[in-house]
């Protein structure tokens, strides 16, 4: 960092420093983690490219939020919907104090949001999985950080952001992170168009293994995501700790046992679905609901959530791995009950005052968390719709990949790699020394890829 403005350095909590770095690390690993689920959802010649997209957010974002991205999304001086380029280059983001909390300097807290801008688009790629090009996918994800992402949080988190100063409810990302990911998917989704074989083919999971190991990585990391937003290792920290456990575990079973009812089976793939979906319901609440809500909100997540991936058939559109109904639909759903059960005295355990949700008799709360999830919601399905309408048209950037790079799937067409290679070996042996001898050797790509035994 450089050009620090204090001559003397302030007093800061280094336990608080510590636990808003561990909290940068495990919300980091939740990027690999997502790129495991969305890999071991999809086809087998479509998993090593998921895992690059989403690792490579990280790269992307890194530089822009370095480059521009803190700056638009949090300069001192920015106004009520983006910033200005004051911090441009981490310019003065040093050892001064961090707007949003004292007790950490400016330079953790710009390390912190950067994990979270980085998963963002992450997230809103899954919909375009199987089908999207990768180069232009990269450069969507650094146009759509700057135009899309870094505005909305802004006006959620923002020193002057509208939303934040209007008293909306948004504790670790309900609009800037799930809502907005998931209008991006959806856009995404309809501007690419629907895979080679939708609506014939059954597009099955192909590793099981991966979707548990990804969900088990963004369990893990939410930890960090949401009870890292306290900044700070307090009480308040510690309540976000436990309700985002709690939401992650009613979501999980209640989407296993709603889904029973289809094969009477207990599907591993629902009760991730179902812990993610929990998750997402309770990221804009953990810091202002108790732990009796967040059931509820898990409860809602698993439920809701598992109804409105049905949307894909009725609307016969193909978010191939369900963005807009875990991410869009589960944002949109946790912003809502934040407000009806957010409360005083859990703000207050950080020292936030607040005039709470319905819990608290305070009626118009509804209304302020409706305004930033429904103005974010728009703002993010428009204007990604139309960033990428405008990048097909540029040569080189077409977004989808061609029928027979598709069909070949998109590891081996744009990456020239495989997550999986299969050897068949015809080999033959000497029975009176027990030497072995390979004759034949042949490499035989993925061909299957709607059984989900094949790995």
């Amino acid at each position: 960092m450089s050009n620090n403005t204090t001559t003397t350095d302030p007093t800061y909590q280094p336990g608080d420093i510590v636990f808003v770095l561990i909290s940068t690390t495990l919300v980091w690993i939740m990027i690999p983690g997502l790129g495991y689920f969305y890999s071991g959802m999809a086809r087998s010649k479509n998993a090593l490219s998921l895992i690059l997209l989403c690792c490579a957010s990280v790269a992307v974002v890194s530089i822009q939020w370095w480059v521009f991205g803190y700056s638009l999304a949090f300069s001192k001086t920015g106004g009520k919907f983006i910033g200005n380029l004051d911090n441009a280059f981490f310019i003065g983001v040093g050892n001064d104090p961090s707007f949003a909390s004292e007790s950490i300097p400016d330079s953790a807290y710009a390390i912190f949001q950067c994990m979270f801008a980085a998963i963002t688009p992450a997230l809103a790629i899954g919909a375009a999985a199987e089908r999207g090009r990768t180069l232009p996918t990269l450069v969507f994800v650094f146009i759509w950080s700057t135009l899309i992402y870094d505005p909305i949080a802004c006006w959620v988190w923002g020193k002057n952001g509208w939303s934040k100063n209007l008293g909306a409810l948004d504790f670790a990302g309900g609009t800037p992170i799930e809502t907005a990911s998931g209008a991006a998917a959806l856009a995404y989704c309809l501007v690419l168009g629907k895979r080679a074989g939708h609506g014939v083919d059954d597009f099955k999971p192909h590793n099981i293994a991966n979707v548990i190991l990804g969900a088990v990585l963004l369990w893990f990391g939410w930890f960090g995501f949401n009870g890292g937003s306290a900044l700070a290792g307090n009480a308040r920290a510690i309540n976000a700790f436990i309700v985002t456990n709690l939401a992650a575990s009613a979501g999980g079973i209640t989407w296993m046992v709603v889904d029973y009812r289809i094969e009477h089976k207990w599907s591993a793939l629902s009760f991730c679905l179902g812990a993610v979906a929990g998750m997402v319901c309770i990221t804009p609440g953990c810091g202002y609901v108790g732990s009796p809500a967040s059931i509820l909100f898990g409860v809602a997540g698993g439920t809701i959530c598992n109804f409105a991936i049905k949307l894909k058939d009725i609307f016969d559109f193909d978010d191939a791995l369900d963005v807009w109904a875990v991410h869009g639909v589960g944002g949109i759903i946790g912003n809502i009950l934040t407000a009806i059960f957010a409360q005083r005295s859990i703000a207050m355990l950080g020292g936030e005052d607040i005039a709470g949700g319905w819990l608290d008799r305070h009626w118009i709360q509804l209304g302020y968390n409706l305004a930033p999830t429904i103005a974010g919601c728009g703002y993010s399905f428009f204007g990604t719709y139309l960033i990428l309408y405008i990048m097909d048209k540029f040569p080189g950037l077409s977004l989808r990949a061609d029928p027979e790079a598709e069909a070949k799937g998109l590891d081996e067409s744009e990456l020239g790699e495989l997550a999986y290679y299969h050897v068949d070996r015809l080999i033959t042996v000497n029975t009176r020394t027990g030497e072995t001898k390979t004759i034949k050797e042949e490499t035989l790509h993925q061909t299957n890829d709607t059984n989900p035994a094949i790995v």
